[in-house]
């Protein structure tokens, strides 16, 4: 197990299976990088970071989305459709 800086501690698969309650008491103030073969598998936080960051990512996409629609019905007023005669020509139909 090594503390790379004060939030992250990088530790082997291996090695978690001995040190799980070492691992599991320090979650609150770090996240743990798993490793398998020196490279990263996979990563441990605690459920109310793991929770704050799905509901940023959740935030996000929606603001994406909603910036994607904005632009579609922009277009759409420009460009009334493709017919599909011509959509399946594009797509190789």
């Amino acid at each position: 197990m090594l503390t790379v800086d004060e939030r992250t501690t990088i530790i082997g698969v291996s090695e978690l299976r001995t040190e799980v309650p070492n691992i599991l008491a320090g979650l609150k103030k770090n996240k743990v990088v798993l490793t398998k073969r020196n490279k990263p598998v996979g990563v441990m936080v605690d459920y109310e970071e793991y929770t704050k960051m799905e509901r940023l990512t959740e935030a996000l996409e929606d603001m994406v989305l909603g910036h994607l629609a904005k632009e579609r019905a922009a277009k759409s007023k420009k460009e009334d459709y493709i017919p599909l005669e011509e959509m399946e020509r594009l797509v190789g139909l």
